[in-house]
């Protein structure tokens, strides 16, 4: 992993499990979606996207279930094979769901540092959670050119060139 000499670690419960990130997500998601309810038993999911090659597994074992979402397509868990503590997660965003990793931001050492770019699926988030009125916010999804900063967009255009996606 050499994107930057900058790394952030993280890891499950029990300490098994460890990875690192660099540098920066792409985007962090705020999901209201019933599918993140029930996924994580709270009221929301808070994920910080990455690419798969920004996220390096340091120690333990990890086991991956696909777990059903609303939509139908499923997602990829990825958890500790002692505690079960999810990790991270695979989606079907556009052809890279093997190429984006979702890092849940409670496992990272420091959470503090990624809080959500943008609220998703407001439409189904639970009544008593009040969100910031300065915060930026989506019914559902977004898109993208919209929402991720010019950055982030170069990178995922590189991404997608680097595994020959060649639509936008």
């Amino acid at each position: 992993m050499n994107h930057d000499s900058e790394t952030r670690g993280g890891g499950c419960i029990c300490g098994h499990v460890r990875y690192q990130v660099a540098p920066e997500p792409l985007i962090v998601h705020c999901c209201h979606c019933r599918g993140c309810q029930k996924n994580s038993g709270s009221a929301f999911a808070l994920n910080a996207v990455f690419e798969a090659g920004r996220v390096q597994l340091i120690s333990g074992e990890v086991e991956e279930i696909t777990v059903p979402t609303p939509s139908g397509t499923g997602q990829d868990v990825t958890r500790c094979a002692k505690c079960k503590v999810a990790v991270w997660s695979n989606y079907n965003m556009g052809g890279l769901r093997k190429h984006i990793r979702f890092i849940r931001v409670g496992t990272l050492d420091d959470p503090d540092q990624f809080p959500p770019d943008v609220h998703i699926y407001t439409c189904s988030k639970q009544p008593w959670v009040v969100m910031p009125k300065e915060d930026r916010t989506a019914d559902e999804f977004y898109e993208l050119k919209d929402t991720w900063s010019p950055e982030s967009m170069d990178r995922l255009a590189t991404l997608k060139k680097s595994i020959g996606i060649t639509n936008s």
